[in-house]
């Protein structure tokens, strides 16, 4: 998700009963991992509060208090949903604790990985991340999807302009673009569609052609509230 869920959109569940959706059981194991703000305790009440509402069995992984057996709390799981914060933070503690190998144990034998912002660029081979300094760049991420991804593309006005230069001068490969209320559907590493909770939200594939980088719209389906796809409609 560029942005959106729970932590953007609570009045608003449809990018998350979406995840949820995917599992196809009735009521499936969801694990929040808030590695990216340090555990933060509002940002776990948050996801609770939210996903208590739904028909799912929600937990949550420390990192930073008394950790669990990660085996277990993790390759139970039917979703693993990843929040946002200081992406390279996170995946700092995260292979000191051997998560990703985990993660992507996991993610073979058919968890649902999710995740917002720092919890959507992880995925890929690299993202784009204000984790440090005071601007964007390109930070290396876990390597289970191709490319880059880029998150928040509309909601923050530096995003567009930032990963245009970092496509044409070669500091990451070609990209993927969300907007905040935009989700992207892979399985396996394959694009299978872009999602949408709100209306205006949109998707691209960021290249570079020659000295310019260029924007290609991508097909978006739009999602009920209940997070169903609505019928057949799309929008570039």
């Amino acid at each position: 998700m560029g942005g959106g869920g729970f932590s953007m959109e609570p009045d608003n569940p449809a990018l998350d009963l979406y995840v949820l959706a995917q599992t196809r059981k009735r009521r499936p194991s969801v694990c929040f991992l808030a590695t990216a703000t340090g555990d933060a305790d509002g940002y776990i009440e948050r996801f609770y509060t939210a996903f208590k509402a739904h028909r799912c069995r929600p937990s949550h992984v420390p990192l930073f208090r008394r950790t669990p057996d990660l085996k277990q709390a993790l390759l139970t799981k039917d979703v693993i949903y990843v929040g946002g914060g200081n992406t390279k933070s996170m995946l700092a503690v995260w292979r000191d604790w051997d998560v990703p190998r985990l993660l992507r144990r996991a993610w073979k034998n058919g968890t649902v990985l999710a995740g917002i912002s720092a919890g959507a660029i992880c995925w890929f081979r690299m993202g784009v991340t204000d984790s440090w300094g005071k601007g964007l760049t390109g930070m290396p991420c876990l390597g289970f999807l191709p490319g880059t991804c880029c998150p928040h593309f509309d909601g923050e006005p530096e995003r567009r302009p930032a990963l245009h230069r970092l496509v044409t001068s070669r500091a990451v490969p070609s990209a993927l673009a969300l907007d905040d209320g935009a989700a992207a559907h892979f399985v396996e590493r394959r694009l299978l569609r872009v999602v949408a909770s709100r209306p205006d939200a949109r998707a691209y594939t960021v290249r570079r052609r020659g000295s310019s980088a260029v924007e290609t719209a991508l097909s978006v389906t739009p999602l009920r509230p209940n997070g169903q796809q609505a019928a057949a409609s799309t929008f570039r």
